[in-house]
């Protein structure tokens, strides 16, 4: 096994951080890792933001519920970025291409473009001895987060990334069975599959029971099930997503 693929088997997320800053060679060294995934036609649509404003990131620490934002080394944001290309172009070109990019194909190509971009970030400060921890939870702060970052049209933040020097150490979460995850030829939708999923779900039970940190009582399935079997407030978020150029089909 090569040092890539320890790196990925070792991941955990980390947050708790010591009160550490990252280096100028550390943080260009992840933003350049990032640059470096692969991106549609070569389109590169997204943005990479560092928040190193104090206050900054305590609002959005608060806003999001997440204190490794305030605490980690470094936060960065990663955003779907279509923005760039749209000042490339002249005025009736950007007309054609607002009704263009009403068609989820670009946002989609965007969202996926930023999270290869974001995992090569998160592998490559890994591969340094940090620790990271991915924060989707970045949009419990919308839409104030997009005023607090200056985003223009076409810009939208997907996730955060917290880097910095771990000050823990927690068990790793087991993982779905790969046979219930990887197919070849064709999706196998059997009964199999169903009792994967509920002796995968008696895994974490006691891995929940079990781990040094926050024990609850929750199955891989079960909390999923509850999250989505609710009325969620997600037409904010769509409508968001709308006001930013993204009136999607």
């Amino acid at each position: 096994m090569n040092e890539v693929m320890q790196v990925i088997r070792q991941h955990r997320s980390i947050r708790k951080f010591k009160s550490i800053p990252l280096t100028g060679e550390q943080i260009e060294a992840i933003v350049d890792a990032a640059q470096m995934a692969p991106t549609s036609a070569h389109m590169q649509p997204f943005s990479i933001i560092g928040v190193t404003d104090r206050e900054l990131r305590k609002k959005i620490s608060v806003h999001s519920k997440n204190p490794p934002i305030e605490e980690c080394g470094y936060f960065f944001v990663f955003c779907a970025d279509l923005h760039r290309m749209m000042l490339a172009a002249d005025p009736d070109q950007q007309e054609k291409m607002s009704r263009n990019l009403s068609f989820s194909y670009f946002y989609q190509t965007a969202v996926l473009s930023a999270a290869l971009a974001l995992q090569n970030a998160n592998l490559a400060a890994e591969s340094m001895g940090l620790g990271t921890v991915m924060i989707g939870g970045i949009n419990e702060a919308l839409p104030a987060l997009d005023e607090w970052l200056g985003l223009p049209d076409y810009v939208v933040p997907l996730v955060g990334l917290a880097v910095g020097i771990p000050d823990e150490l927690p068990e790793q979460k087991p993982r779905l069975p790969r046979s219930a995850v990887f197919f070849e030829n064709r999706y196998d939708d059997n009964r199999d599959l169903k009792d994967k999923v509920e002796r995968y779900d008696r895994e974490i039970e006691e891995y929940y029971g079990a781990r040094t940190n926050n024990k609850q009582k929750a199955s891989w399935s079960g909390k999923f099930i509850a999250m989505m079997d609710n009325d969620l407030p997600l037409d904010g978020y769509t409508q968001y997503v709308k006001s930013k150029g993204f009136d999607l089909k």
